[in-house]
């Protein structure tokens, strides 16, 4: 089962059985026809839709969908999810930050914060060298930066505090 949040109002509770697709539990019935991998059309009551995917974000499970002229936006939550929330466990919208630990050894390399910064989730922190590979250590949530613990041309040990967070 899924659930799919539509322009953050309308909730549809979508599954599938032997008798096909049910929609908060009324068969739909519908054709599908894809026209190229961001293009599709449907035909559902007599009505034509031209439906294009403007953006489609799997991870996060959000897509945005072009039908017509309006854009729409779509959350989706599957078993998994669902079960997560009813166990009070659901990941909120905004993850908050904690400190920053060295994935591995290496080299501060270039910082691209600075204390007071906001950061948001996926924003480079930093860059660090590891076995003469650069590697961009991204931001997992957001947060504000509290302090940063080192400074450019110093080596790090794994787990070692890099930057805090408020």
């Amino acid at each position: 089962m899924l659930r799919a949040i539509v322009n953050d109002k309308e909730t549809l509770e979508i599954s599938e059985e032997k008798a096909g697709i049910i929609v908060n539990g009324q068969p739909f019935v519908w054709d599908l026809i894809k026209i190229s991998d961001k293009d599709f059309h449907i035909l559902k009551d007599n009505k034509s839709y031209n439906v294009e995917v403007v953006e489609a974000n799997y991870a996060e499970k959000t897509f945005r969908l072009k039908i017509g002229d309006r854009i729409h936006t779509v959350n989706l939550k599957d078993r998994t999810d669902l079960l997560l929330e009813k166990m009070g466990m659901s990941h909120s919208k905004s993850v908050r930050l904690n400190d920053l630990k060295a994935p591995m050894p290496g080299l501060i390399y270039e910082i691209k914060v600075k204390v007071g910064d906001e950061v948001k989730k996926g924003d480079i922190l930093l860059i660090l060298v590891a076995m003469k590979m650069e590697n961009a250590i991204k931001a997992t949530g957001d947060g504000k930066v509290k302090n940063i613990k080192v400074k450019m041309g110093q080596t790090v040990e794994k787990n070692q505090i890099i930057i805090e967070f408020e």
